[in-house]
């Protein structure tokens, strides 16, 4: 499902316009963007749970020159951990 297909989905199930649909998925993923940057986590009960997932620096291999040993800084990054009512529905 693409951005647009999901935008359609919320205005047919919503009965909002397309472009209140726009505007609220807008909304909605710069709330979680805000709240992970600031180092919270968001949860919506029975769906799931967006978190900031944390990476320790570690030692790698240049995949290009595997005799070459190089760092890479530790990182943060974005993980989703599905709710209950969303696995039930999966299976």
């Amino acid at each position: 499902m693409t951005k647009a297909d999901l935008i359609n989905a919320l205005a047919a199930e919503t009965g909002l316009t397309k472009a209140d649909a726009d505007r609220f998925l807008k909304s909605f993923t710069a709330t979680v963007q805000k709240t992970l940057q600031r180092g919270d986590s968001l949860t919506l009960i029975g769906f799931g749970t967006f978190s900031v997932s944390h990476r320790a620096a570690r030692v790698g291999r240049n995949p290009q020159n595997p005799s070459q040993v190089i760092q890479i800084p530790a990182s943060k990054g974005a993980k989703f951990k599905a709710g209950s009512k969303l696995k039930k529905s999966l299976n």
